[in-house]
């Protein structure tokens, strides 16, 4: 049985990190992993991501933030195309790991805006 806002999840998902991404993220699940990417899914993308309280756009530089600070270096890129995507520009980018820096350290924010770089670079963009 379908995990409640799956269906709903597994749109936005789609939408904000591509049919690629999210492909990829179910290619080759088995049983073990199965119950966890519907979870994640539903969940994160059901019943979060679907809210009303914050656009794509804002939820996209939070993730990026929080993503920074703990040194999330996968996932930070993956969010970095999926804020691109949602309107978040170059500049604002720059202007979420400058928080990072000031209040999670040099370190993570030097991390982040090396991975956004590059990510920066493979998508085409001028930064």
């Amino acid at each position: 049985m379908p995990i409640e806002g799956f269906e709903a999840g597994l749109k936005v998902r789609r939408e904000v990190l591509g049919d690629e991404y999210v492909d990829r993220a179910f290619e080759g699940v088995t049983d073990f992993d199965r119950e966890f990417q519907e979870f994640v899914t539903a969940t994160a993308w059901g019943q979060v991501w679907t809210r009303d309280g914050l656009s794509r756009r804002d939820r996209s530089l939070l993730n990026l933030g929080m993503l920074a600070a703990l040194g999330k270096s996968t996932e930070l890129a993956t969010h970095i195309r999926a804020g691109l995507g949602n309107g978040v520009t170059p500049d604002e980018i720059s202007e979420v790991f400058r928080q990072v820096f000031i209040y999670c350290g040099a370190p993570a924010a030097r991390a982040a805006r090396r991975i956004a770089k590059q990510v920066l670079r493979d998508q085409g963009v001028d930064a």
